[in-house]
């Protein structure tokens, strides 16, 4: 497959759809657009620069999937306990009448 991105035609051998790979090309190439001026010859350097600045924007986003993940278990940790609770509340236990019930 021949592939254009920064202006220069690539042959692509891979298992990726036609489709998949003219996305991504289209992904890298407006973050050439960022780091190169309007006019300007996209060079080796600049293609390097794009491709840092993506993956400085992978990482931000793993980190940021990271902290939302954590965030979720800990909810969910949080929940599991209060269900933990009400289930371990049943009449035999002493804290079924509701004198020292700190989950309401």
């Amino acid at each position: 497959m021949q592939l254009r991105v920064g202006g220069q035609t690539y042959r692509v051998v891979t298992s990726a759809s036609d489709e998949e790979l003219q996305r991504l090309a289209a992904v890298v190439d407006q973050k050439l657009a960022t780091v190169v001026p309007a006019g300007r010859a996209v060079t080796p350097q600049a293609m390097l620069l794009a491709a840092i600045a993506l993956a400085h924007d992978l990482e931000q986003e793993r980190t940021r999937a990271s902290a939302i993940a954590g965030r979720a278990r800990d909810a969910f940790g949080r929940i599991l306990q209060r269900v933990d609770a009400v289930l371990g509340a049943g009449p035999e236990s002493p804290s079924s009448s509701g004198a020292n019930d700190s989950t309401r």
